[in-house]
């Protein structure tokens, strides 16, 4: 019963954000435009619920050209990230694109952290896939709020699972109800 009403949640905040941040989304896609050349919007394949890919879309925090000038993983200090990319990261605005695949239905507003198909199919096993894959994506999780980029892969994939076998509207609501603090502090930002 929970699922069907976190949808319809999802869809209705994810369409009132969408329009309320309309003004900011045109203005930080011309900055991104202005600083360095190339799309405002990057796009990378990520994994889905059920394990089906999909694209995810972020505002560009990096060179255009960043996958042929290092590692697919942020390191930190990386010189690939822009001056504009670093604030967008910062304050999580470069995910805010990401309203679109909450709207889609690729994601949901809390889950696990979209991955990569590479890091799926090398570093997860095949009951990590069925259990992790099992719900839909989020823009906020439980590896978030434990520390964002400074959890490690394996980390990362033990408090998704954890997420997976516990998903409820008390952990949501935690997970909602920390989220803030970590964007406001920055905590664990590459």
């Amino acid at each position: 019963m929970y699922l069907p009403l976190k949808r319809a949640a999802d869809l209705l905040f994810a369409l009132i954000l969408g329009l309320v941040l309309l003004p900011l989304l045109l203005v930080v896609a011309i900055a991104i435009r202005l600083e360095s050349p190339g799309p405002a919007i990057f796009r990378q394949v990520r994994m889905g619920r059920g394990g089906t890919p999909f694209t995810i879309y972020k505002f560009r925090s990096m060179v255009a050209d960043a996958p042929k000038l290092g590692p697919e993983l942020t390191e930190r200090n990386d010189p690939r990230i822009t001056r504009l990319g670093r604030l967008l990261r910062r304050t999580s605005v470069d995910e805010f694109p990401q309203l679109w695949n909450i709207l889609k239905g690729d994601m949901s507003f809390i889950g696990p952290r979209p991955e990569v198909p590479s890091i799926v199919a090398s570093d997860w096993s095949e009951d990590d896939r069925a259990r992790v894959l099992s719900v839909r994506p989020g823009l906020t999780g439980w590896a978030q709020i434990h520390g964002r980029d400074d959890v490690s892969i394996p980390d990362k994939l033990r408090y998704d699972r954890e997420y997976a076998e516990r998903v409820s509207l008390g952990l949501d609501c935690t997970i909602l109800w920390r989220t803030p603090w970590i964007l406001v502090t920055g905590k664990g930002i590459k």
